[in-house]
This record gives structure tokens, sequence and C-alpha cells, in this order.
């Protein structure tokens, strides 16, 4: 009996793998045959997993256990994210730490050893939930990306840009986070970079200077800023109102004049008219705005709906303001903000503070100072620290990074040859590329790729190491590069090397982007600079897997990488899917208590279920994940292995060829062309439409509709090498999809070595008969209708009629196509005579019997006394089976039948024997060990039998 329990039926197909080597074999098979190159993008081994990381590693699985079927030789190599902020924000965590200052006071030492091992903890934790999804991979050969060799690789990377003139220092208005103390990148900010938070906006009196009680109204939600301003910024082309209220005037968009309520408006003018009106200072005493006259400028972006249509303008506190300010030229004054968001000194008293505990003090004094208008709530789209979730603020600060404008156009180029699936994140990247501002590298922190600059303060020569040989020939004390236990902060921060100009100098403390780390991967994992044959052997990557928002992180790293090294992609063909939500469409959050973690997921349903969630949705749409989706997979599964039985108890004697029967003929014409379908559908990366293809051969045409065909035919040899064959190869089909379900049901029918050694089925395309295909749809619906007009009738389908009237409308299939199929149609509909006829296709004819897309099916439902015996005998035949089945007999058991029946069955003797497997019949009952009574149609019956 082959039976399913989930999770502990699939320990015991990973035990069967472990204990044959099924996956060794598998690649000494495929070794050295055409290769198949894929590169996994690291996983972060930070936490364990949660459902939403096993989409892509089944994925991942999916397409590499695909290809491996068909014969080619892969790598295998997983690979484990190491660096970075998220790895140091969780390791504070567990020390208890809330800030830059406990990780120093801690010492660099102990907290960079504290990160490596939580990743050694968190990397074999994700390796074993890995397995037990199903993931084949070369585990123990991964890449970390904490690795010497991938940091020198970066190295060589940051050299090169350098040679080429893009690598630079600059100040920028940088998206920071206070808590961590760093910059976040552009690229950097992604879907989980945002998040709906409500502020406090505030309206500004600013009073225009040389006017009597004349004010322009300026909106801002960065009240904290307002110490920063330089000037206001109208819309040169919308038109602004002069409005009186309570012995006021001020000027607002015309748009938005409803905000003040009750009001006079006096007249209106353009935006232009306002530009170059000064306005008294909001902070005249605070030494940073000494000598500032702030003013009106023009800026086309002002909307005239944004708050007043009047905007607060901070060059040193907003990047578009910025902008803005080096083009009309404004003055920069000192950053409001230190790296901790402490106000710096020449901000009076608000100097020394930090501006998340006083931004209600700031509002108080903004109405002390006689110049708010009014404050109220507001919620709007605002960035935030995708690492610790903290709200980000805009600071000006100096940072590395290196200049894209050479590299945007080759990029460019390069993505549009590659092959993105969904077929609109090719057009994601590309609007990327459009927008892309120099990429921001560098990250004032400790745990990650140490940036090898050395700036000389001296002859300001900048020296940029690219390699460990290097470092060690400029390194001034050589025998402590030597002695180096790893290359990262604190230990490679001792190294000095001697300037050109003579002086010694050290290297910045800054490390790098953590992109920088998974983006050089394709040169770092694959031998770039150890044995470039190899390397071409498998670059360009043939496919990568990995969420949306991956396009302006990983593969935008990696394109970025690449195209400075090699000048090309790094990859060929890239899929990427959507988020996985909750069964209700809502995003998973511990908080909420809707996130499902992989261990609960796999031990409460089993990693097939999830695998089947997971290879059934289109990539472009997001998942709704659960146990109800689940519970369903779990019943289409359940009729997979009812099949399985089926085909073990029935298929006991296959011949070598294949019966000729149209059932036959169509089921196996319906195996090729799925084959054909399934390979297509997965080599265009459209993953679930096979695996929906797969379902419903399964379950509806193998199952449900063949089986039904040949119940009783299944004694014929030829008939069941259909059955058995068809069956196979549609479990082999769905091995790379369901592979512990797959292996089981080998092992427990087929009992090959492994269905994952199995080759990958190649349709025969002279055996897909469409036009068969094509009839058998229209017998399919014939019988529906005929079993609907049994059903109408209360007829049940073991009770024989004499005939059945197929009128065919005169515009459909011609008679002579469907007269060959009478026999499938009599045996399916249980009558003894198909009559086909024509009849013109007319909404005012009366439908005859039960209508169908290309006709109508009629029953003779007159039983004859013949016709009734036969029915009875039917429904006699059909409680020995029970009863066989409920004494738990297994169909070659043979028996010895009792009956007695108020109905003469004598000519169906042998027939019932036959079919109940009875060597001897008597029509009168004896003691039996097995019994059962009742009546049929009011006809009172006994059966007994003893087991042979």
């Amino acid at each position: 009996m082959v039976s399913y329990n989930g999770f502990e039926t699939e320990k015991e197909v990973l035990e069967f793998w472990d204990k044959n080597k099924i996956f060794d074999k598998l690649r000494k098979r495929n070794k050295n045959k055409e290769n198949f190159s894929f590169l996994d993008g690291p996983i972060t081994a930070n936490n364990p997993m949660g459902v939403h990381h096993a989409w892509g590693r089944t994925l991942k699985d999916l397409f590499q256990r695909y290809k491996a079927m068909q014969g080619f030789d892969q790598r295998y190599q997983n690979g484990f994210d190491c660096q970075g902020l998220w790895l140091e924000v969780e390791t504070e965590k567990d020390l208890g730490f809330n800030s830059k200052k406990d990780i120093e006071n801690f010492g660099l030492d102990k907290f960079s050893k504290a990160c490596r091992e939580r990743v050694e903890k968190f990397s074999k934790i994700q390796t074993d939930q890995s397995k037990l999804l199903g993931q084949w991979m070369d585990w123990g050969n991964d890449y970390f990306t904490m690795n010497d060799d991938n940091i020198q690789s970066i190295w060589f990377f940051l050299k090169k840009c350098h040679e080429k003139g893009w690598l630079y220092k600059g100040k920028r208005i940088l998206p920071w986070c206070i808590r961590c103390g760093t910059s976040s990148s552009k690229h950097e900010m992604s879907d989980e970079g945002y998040a709906d938070l409500v502020h406090p906006s505030v309206y500004i009196k600013a009073k225009i200077k040389n006017r009597d009680n004349e004010y322009l109204l300026i909106w801002t939600t960065t009240e904290w800023t307002l110490s920063s301003n330089i000037a206001a910024a109208v819309n040169p082309d919308i038109n602004y109102s002069q409005v009186s209220k309570e012995g006021n005037i001020y000027y607002i968009s015309e748009a938005v004049v409803n905000k003040l309520g009750d009001c006079i408006v006096l007249g209106t003018i353009k935006g232009s008219d306002l530009i170059g009106i000064e306005y008294e200072n909001f902070y005249p005493e605070i030494d940073v705005q000494k000598g500032n006259n702030p003013r009106v400028i023009p800026w086309d972006e002002v909307g005239e709906k944004d708050g007043t249509g009047i905007v607060h303008i901070a060059p040193s506190c907003g990047d578009a303001d910025y902008e803005l300010g080096k083009k009309l030229k404004l003055k920069l004054i000192d950053a409001a903000l230190d790296e901790f968001g402490n106000y710096n000194k020449g901000y009076g008293w608000l100097s020394g503070k930090n501006v998340k505990d006083v931004k209600k003090d700031i509002v108080k004094d903004l109405d002390k100072r006689g110049i708010l208008f009014k404050v109220e709530n507001y919620k709007h789209r605002y960035p935030i620290c995708w690492r610790c979730k903290e709200e980000l603020v805009f600071r000006l600060d100096s940072s590395w990074f290196i200049s894209c404008d050479e590299i945007r156009p080759i990029m460019k180029k390069e993505s549009a040859k590659v092959v993105w699936y969904p077929e609109h994140v090719g057009k994601l990247m590309q609007d990327w590329l459009d927008n892309m501002e120099d990429w921001n590298i560098s990250r004032k922190r400790y745990w990650g790729l140490p940036l090898m600059f050395y700036e000389c303060d001296s002859c300001k020569n900048t020296e940029v190491i690219g390699s460990l040989k290097e470092l060690k020939e400029k390194a001034i004390d050589k025998k402590a590069v030597d002695s180096l236990p790893e290359l990262h902060r604190p230990w490679i921060d001792d190294i000095k090397i001697k300037c050109k100009c003579g002086k010694p100098i050290e290297r910045v403390k800054e490390v790098g982007d953590c992109w920088l780390d998974a983006g050089i991967v394709p040169f770092s994992t694959m031998k770039y600079f150890e044995d470039r044959d190899y390397w071409k052997k498998w670059f360009p990557v043939d496919l990568e897997i990995e969420m949306r928002a991956q396009v302006r992180l990983w593969f935008y790293a990696q394109l970025f990488m690449s195209v400075v090294l090699e000048g090309v992609a790094p990859y060929k063909r890239v899929l990427c899917y959507e988020e996985v939500r909750d069964e209700k469409g809502e995003s998973m959050h511990k908080s909420k208590g809707n996130a499902i973690w992989f261990d609960e997921a796999v031990q409460k349903m089993g990693a097939d279920v999830m695998r089947w969630q997971y290879c059934s949705q289109n990539p472009q749409y997001n998942l709704n994940f659960g146990y109800a989706p689940g519970k369903e997979i779990q019943r289409n599964l359940l009729v997979i292995y009812n099949l399985a039985n089926y085909v073990k108890q029935s298929c006991t004697n296959p011949s070598k060829s294949s019966s000729n029967d149209q059932a036959s003929l169509w089921i196996l014409s319906k195996k090729e062309k799925l084959k054909l379908d399934v390979t297509k559908f997965m080599d265009g990366l459209e993953y679930y439409k096979a695996i929906d293809e797969i379902k419903k051969f399964l379950i509806s045409d193998l199952s449900k509709a063949y089986v039904q065909a040949i119940r009783d035919s299944l004694e014929d040899p030829k008939v069941q090498k259909v059955l058995y064959d068809s069956y196979f190869e549609a479990i082999v089909l769905l091995a790379p999809f369901l592979p512990f379900t797959a292996e089981k049901i080998n092992l427990e029918v087929y009992n090959k070595p492994s269905i994952h050694l199995e080759k990958w089925p190649v349709a025969d395309e002279k055996l897909i008969d469409e036009d068969l295909l094509s009839n058998m749809n229209l017998i399919f619906e014939i019988i529906q209708a005929g079993l609907s007009s049994r059903d109408k009738e209360r007829i049940g389908v073991r009770w024989p009629l004499s005939s059945v009237t197929v009128n065919i409308y005169d515009d459909a299939k011609s008679l002579k196509d469907l007269g060959k199929f009478s026999e499938l149609i009599e045996k399916q509909l249980n009558v003894k005579k198909v009559i086909f006829r024509s009849k013109k296709r007319s909404i005012d004819d009366k439908i005859l019997g039960v209508q169908f897309s290309d006709g109508e099916v009629e029953l003779d439902t007159k039983l004859t006394p013949e016709l009734e015996n036969e029915g009875f005998s039917r429904e006699i035949m059909r409680r020995i089976q029970d009863l066989r089945k409920k004494s738990g007999l297994k169909k070659e058991d043979s028996i010895k039948l009792f009956i007695e029946f108020d109905v003469d069955l004598d000519k169906y003797k042998k027939s019932i024997a036959d079919k109940c497997g009875a060597s001897v019949l008597e029509f009168k009952m004896q003691d039996s060990e097995f019994n059962s009574e009742g009546d049929i149609k009011e006809k009172k019956f006994k059966i007994g039998f003893n087991k042979q």
C-alpha cells in the first residue's frame, strides 16, 4: 500500500538518498557533459529560514533538477551572505547593544568574532533546513562572502575603478540611520526601505521683510530641518492666492486655499511674482544662520497641492534641496546632525541634543517664536533603515563613490541582451539604470569588507590596494601582513603603508557596501583569478533566480561589477518572483502574528506541499501561502497516491507493446503532448504552467478519464502497459517539482534505483494525434452529457440501457470521425448501442436530452426485463467487491462465493465469478466467514464467502 505521511515520509526518502548516494551518482553521471551554469544568490546566514526563503530555494532546486535530468553538468554551489549591517544588527541584539559606542567599548576584535560565529551557526541551520526542503546542492562546498578570497576579489574590482578614474570621495546628502551610524545607498532603499508613517506636518508663517503683517505660508514634515532653512521654493507657473485671515495676509497656492478655513481672498498672483522676496530668518540667533537672508526661489518641481505650494528648502538636509541649492548657488551651511543624530555645534539651544528627543520641543519653540500657524498629522511613505527599521534622516556627509556616467550606457546595452522573466522585470532594470546615481560604496561600520583606500594628508595622494600581495609589497611592516588572522577590522586597520611622498599612511576606517560582497560572486566563486579557462566554462551564468526586489540590489551589483571587469552582463537569463504573503494576502510579520517559520511549515504540511504552492504560483504575483491552500494540495496528492496503488495492484503483467484502443491511443497522445508542453514551459521559465499540465494529466486525464475508460479492460496486458508507462513518465516529469512524492512512488511501484536518475522524457511527436485529442475532447463531453442525463432520470450507470442517440450539429465534426468511438461511449454510458445523427444548430429548436458544445445527448431510458437483470448483476457485483474490500482481501485472493437473491442471475454466473475472484459460485447461502445482506430496488439479497 503506497501511503504518504508528509514530513515523516520525506525524512525516510532523505535517508534513502543519503544512504544510496543518489545525488553523488547523478553528478557522476553528468560529469564533463554539456554544462548548465547556475549561480546561487547568497542567502543571509543570519536567522532560521522563513517560508518566504523557501520559494526561491524551491525554484532554484526545481530548475537544477530539471537540467540534471536532461544530463547537464552543474556546479551546485550554495552561497551564504555574511557581512554588513544585517549581521551587525542581529549580533548587537544578541549582545544587548544599542549603539556603535557599545560595540567599540566591547572591542572590535570580539565583535567581529561574534559576527563570524553567528554566520557559522545560522549557515548550518539553513543548510539543514534546505535539505529538508529537498534542495540538492554541493553542501560543504559553499561560498561565504566573508572569506578572504571574496574580499580580495572586490579589492581587485575597486582598484580597476580607481585606475579608470571612477572612484572618488565626495560630500553628498545621504540617507542616514542614526541608530546604525551609517548611510544607505540608493539601491538599498527598495521595497523594504519604506514604511507608511505618520509625522506632524507644520505650517510656518514666514514674515516677509519690509511688509506689515504679510507672510508666506510654508509647509514641511521635517520640522527638525527648519534650523537649516535657506530658502522657500515656489513654482513660477502656478497661481498663488493673497488671503486675509485674522488681520494677517498670507500667500498660499490657489489650489489649497481651503486649508485656511474662513478667510478672504484678496487677489491672485503667479509664483514668478514671489521670486526674490526675502523673509525673516526663523533662527537668527544661531551661529549657522548668521549672515543668511532667506528668500523665495523658483522650482518647477513644486506641486500646487503639495502642502501650501511653498516648500521649505534646507540644502544640507535633503537630497533634492541639495541639488537645487547647487543649481542656484545657495548657501550651504554646516550639517545639522552628526552620525548619531545629535545636533552639531552652531545650532544654539539644539546643539548636543538628539533629533529623536527634541521634535516636540522644536514645535513648542516654533510656537513660542510666533511663527507656527498650525500642526496636523500627515501619513506618508517615508524611508526607513532596511536593516534595523529605524527612520532615516538625510544629512550632509562624506562618502566614497563610484561614478556611473561612463558605465551606464554599457550596462543598459548588456541588460537589454538578458532574458528577463517576467518580461517587465527587464524594464525595471532599464528604468533603474536610467535613474541610478553614483554608487555610494562606503559605510561607517565594522563587520564588512575593509576598503583598502589610503589617504595622505601631506600630498593628498590616494592609494588603492588591489590585492593582499600588493598590500604586503607596500606595507611598512610586512610581517604584520603575514600575521593577519583574517581580512577584517580591527586587524586590517593596523597595516600602514608608505605613500609615494614617503609618509606613512593609514587605511580609511570605512567598510564596503554589502552588495559589493554579493555582486562579485560571478568572479570570486568561479575561479576568475585562479583558472581562467574554468571561469570561461561557467561564465556568463545561464540562469539566476531571486526576488524582484533584487533587480536593484544583487542583479544590479553583479551587472555593474561584471561590466567593469569584462564589459558584459554576468547572466543570460533571470527569473524573478514576488513576495510570499499569508493566505489572506497580507504581508507576513512577526509583530502581526501571521509569519510562518520554515520549520513549522515543513513539519505540519511537508516539503512537497510547500513546493507545490511555490511551483504553482505565477511569479509576477504575490504568493498567498498557508495551511488552507496546503490542504487542497494534500487532496490532490491523495488522488496521485491512490492512482499509485491502483497501478501497483492492476498492472501486474504489463506487456512489451501497448494497446491500440481509442482510449489508450488518446492517453498515449496526451502523454507525449504533456512531455512536449512541460519541456517547452520549463525552457521558457514558465514553471507554473508546467506543473499545472502535469496536475491535469495525473488527476483528470489519467486518474479520472482513462482509468474509467479501461476499468473493464485491465486484464489485457497491453492496456496495463499503457497505464503503467503513462503513470511512470508523468511521475518522472513531476520529480523536479515534488522530489519526495516522485521518489516514494517510484520505490513503491516501480523500484527503479531513483526517480532522479531517470532521464528527462523526450516527446515522440509522431504519437501526438491532434485530431484524436480534439475528437476525444468531444467524446468526453458526450459522455459527461450522457451521465448528466442519467442523473436527471435517476438511473445509475450500472443499469444498462438499450441506446443513446447523439445529435451532432451540422456545423461540427463529421459522423465518420466519431463513429470509431462508439465502443468507448457504450462502455462509459453502459448502453448497448450508440446512434449518431446530424441536426441543424438552431436556437428555436427544442433540445433533445442534454446539450453539449456541439450537440445533444438523448438516452433511451426504457428498461427491459433483460436489461434490468443485467443491472441487478452489476449491483450485486459491487456489493461483493465492497465486502471483499472490508474483509481485507487482496485482488489475487480467491473466494468461494454464495448468493441468494430475489432475481435470477444464472445467466451472469460466469461474469460474476470472474469479476469477483470466485473459484466457486453457488446461488445458495452456506456458512461463510464474511457476510452481507440488503435490498436492491426492493429485491432482497444475501451474500457470503470464504477465502480459498
